[in-house]
């Protein structure tokens, strides 16, 4: 039998023990897992100027093949806005070796998946395919870089189809076209303030020669990453990419330097009114750094400020507006570190029934005062890098997602090096980083602050 003993007002509480100690496990088990299950990464470079990255995970027999190309919207000329998205559904069409239209019928008969994205920074295009296949993908991937055939027709009809995505996407949300309209206010002479879908009346005037002006610059191989993850191994990855990729000539033409934002020297203010929204929000972004591998304690401490002003139910945000103040009924806030040029961070709350956007925002500010003047507690640091360490494990499991997460960093600039050292420079960040990069680049002179409201169209 145990026997049971009165607890001292001083003791903590069993269940208190009981998380206290499950967090260590879990912190001690994490650290474990990450220190091993960091899958091999090898990297080297074509003679024609291609990066490649070999990614190996033998889970399972299949692999990831993607290209990245160092080219996005924001590196489109300026007047064809959408161009890069625009030949993205064009590259699909087919070459003189691909009947048209078959690229992904070709690899859907092999019981592969396909697809491609266009970013500002950077458009890919990606197959996820039997490991006995990755011949077949490389070959085709490789021929449509330097022989895609496109005609007026195909032309004709992929503008519909681009026009009609951002009717849907963009157009018929006044969510979308509020995040477009704040961008656009954020930057005012970066292309980052030009929509990646493109503006309407530009997108109208897409023609055939722009499509393949842009595709016969950018799209070589000394323009693009190749990245394979998956039941491969480098020897192998070596010997085809050198087979497909290694005979085509590189371009000599990397993207331009881009137009960067002027000192921003006055905050900027949105409202948009629109019969079709459902709640009224608040948003504001800032201007802030991208990682930079001179100085990446800046964008970590950027990034794990963001996490504790507004990622999840712990976070200041909603424990004060939603919990406390009851002000709110929903709050939240991100940083995204992996850019080009400089990048934002933003904020937004929308108001409980009783409570105005003017009664949100005043909170807002006050609580990211609060959070720049004194920052994080030990407790809420500790949380947010248990949080990033979990991610970066549970990642392991995906090895499309670990493809993205080095193709993505290395399209931006960085290194495989800089990808694996970043958990060591989160890790480093103390609560005086974060105040200091709060207290440097929260600055409402380069800031927009939105009001997103139901009512008549502004």
């Amino acid at each position: 039998m145990v026997a049971l003993r009165k607890r001292s007002p001083n003791a903590p509480a069993l269940h208190t023990v009981i998380l206290a100690l499950g967090a260590l496990i879990l912190s001690t088990v994490l650290t474990s897992m990450s220190a091993r299950a960091e899958p091999p990464v090898t990297t080297f470079t074509l003679d024609n100027g291609m990066d490649v990255v070999v990614i190996e995970d033998n889970r399972a027999p299949v692999v990831t093949h993607m290209v990245w190309y160092r080219v996005g919207a924001a590196d489109e000329p300026r007047g064809v806005s959408g161009i890069a998205h625009f030949l993205e559904h064009l590259m699909f069409k087919g070459t003189d070796e691909i009947p048209d239209g078959a690229f992904s019928k070709i690899i859907a008969a092999n019981g592969g998946q396909d697809n491609a994205f266009t970013a500002q920074d950077y458009t890919g295009y990606f197959q996820r395919i039997a490991s006995d296949r990755l011949e077949l993908v490389m070959k085709m991937e490789a021929d449509r870089m330097v022989d895609v055939v496109i005609t007026e027709d195909h032309v004709r009809t992929e503008r519909e189809v681009i026009i009609e995505e951002r009717n849907s996407r963009t157009d018929n949300s006044p969510d979308a076209l509020f995040s477009e309209q704040m961008r656009a206010a954020l930057f005012l002479n970066h292309a980052y303030g030009v929509p990646i879908i493109g503006w309407r009346h530009e997108m109208e005037e897409l023609s055939l020669a722009d499509a393949l002006e842009f595709y016969e610059r950018y799209y070589a191989p000394d323009n693009a990453i190749l990245v394979v993850a998956g039941d491969v191994t480098p020897e192998r990855v070596r010997d085809l990419a050198e087979t497909y990729y290694g005979p085509l000539k590189p371009s000599g033409n990397p993207p331009d330097a881009r137009p960067q934002e002027p000192p921003q020297i006055a905050p900027r203010r949105i409202s948009m009114s629109d019969p079709r929204v459902r709640q009224d929000y608040v948003m504001r972004s800032y201007l802030v750094p991208e990682y930079d591998p001179e100085a990446p304690k800046t964008s970590a401490a950027l990034m794990l400020f963001s996490s504790v002003l507004g990622d999840g139910v712990a976070s200041r945000l909603s424990k004060s507006l939603q919990l406390e103040q009851k002000i709110a009924i929903s709050s939240g806030a991100w940083y995204s570190p992996r850019s080009r040029d400089s990048t934002s961070l933003t904020v937004y709350g929308v108001p409980a029934p009783g409570s105005s956007l003017e009664d949100v925002e005043a909170a807002i500010d006050a609580i990211i005062a609060d959070l720049a003047e004194t920052g994080p507690t030990e407790e809420e640091l500790t949380r947010v890098k248990r949080v990033l360490r979990a991610n970066r494990v549970f990642m392991q499991d995906s090895q499309s997602s670990l493809a993205r997460f080095y193709g993505a960093a290395l399209a931006i600039g960085l290194s495989v090096e800089d990808v694996q050292g970043w958990p060591a420079v989160v890790e480093s960040v103390t609560i005086e980083d974060i105040r200091a990069a709060a207290q440097k680049y929260l600055d409402m002179d380069q800031s927009v602050t939105g009001y997103l409201m139901r009512g008549e169209a502004s």
